[in-house]
């Protein structure tokens, strides 16, 4: 992507759920357009991928319905552009021409649906409403996320490496071998990262930590 490619945008927040149409045939805009408002869904038109990536995500879920057939990029390799910059934003892809080899390599990208013109409109705002649930959960996981990295980040070194060492399966006596420490030492410590990371249990620390996919430094020979 160049300088210009779309961002993981910083646009005001909004509340409705979007729809990005990316399509050179301005009828077909127009026509989502309006099917898409009459559900409460906010919609932006683009003629072409290169239209769409002068312009911020939105903040709110949101996914693309994407034609195949477009000036310039077309939609499946627009699809792999967004997959190698790491956007993730669900694809419902559409075609007036539309071929299993194509349909097949859109679902193996990832698309959430492939539908061909003339499609039913309720079909459409299936796929859609399918996308968008996708792109919500995937936004509340990213945060859920980046909450537990802030709070791992908020330990101190020392409670990181006991942590790191307890969610591997080592015992307190372990750890304190492990670390040159009393098993007492170990314990208050554990404790303190079990507060600070919000857990109540073992097993909820192992959790996160696999969620943070922590891994037990490697130990130098002897």
């Amino acid at each position: 992507m160049t300088q210009r490619s779309l961002s993981k945008g910083t646009d005001a927040p909004s509340e409705s759920p979007s729809v990005l149409v990316v399509d050179d045939d301005p009828s077909v805009r127009e026509a989502l357009s309006r099917l898409f408002r009459s559900v409460g869904l906010e919609a932006r038109l683009f003629a072409s991928a290169a239209d769409l990536l002068q312009h911020k995500l939105p903040e709110a879920p949101c996914c693309i319905v994407l034609d195949i057939r477009l000036p310039g990029v077309g939609g499946l390799d627009f699809q792999d552009q967004l997959t190698k910059a790491n956007i993730h934003v669900p694809i419902v892809m559409i075609t007036g021409h539309g071929d299993i080899p194509m349909s097949v390599r859109a679902m193996k990208a990832g698309a959430v649906d492939f539908l061909t013109k003339p499609f039913r409109h309720q079909d459409m705002l299936d796929a859609v409403a399918q996308a968008i649930e996708r792109d919500r959960k995937r936004r509340d996981s990213e945060k859920s996320l980046s909450e537990l990295r802030g709070l791992f980040e908020s330990l101190t070194t020392r409670e990181r490496e006991i942590m790191t060492l307890v969610t591997a399966g080592l015992m307190n006596k372990q750890v304190a071998a492990e670390l040159g420490l009393s098993e007492i030492t170990v314990k208050i410590h554990r404790g303190n990262v079990m507060r600070k990371m919000g857990v109540r249990s073992l097993a909820d620390l192992v959790r996160a930590g696999e969620a943070l996919e922590l891994r037990r430094p490697k130990r130098s020979p002897a």
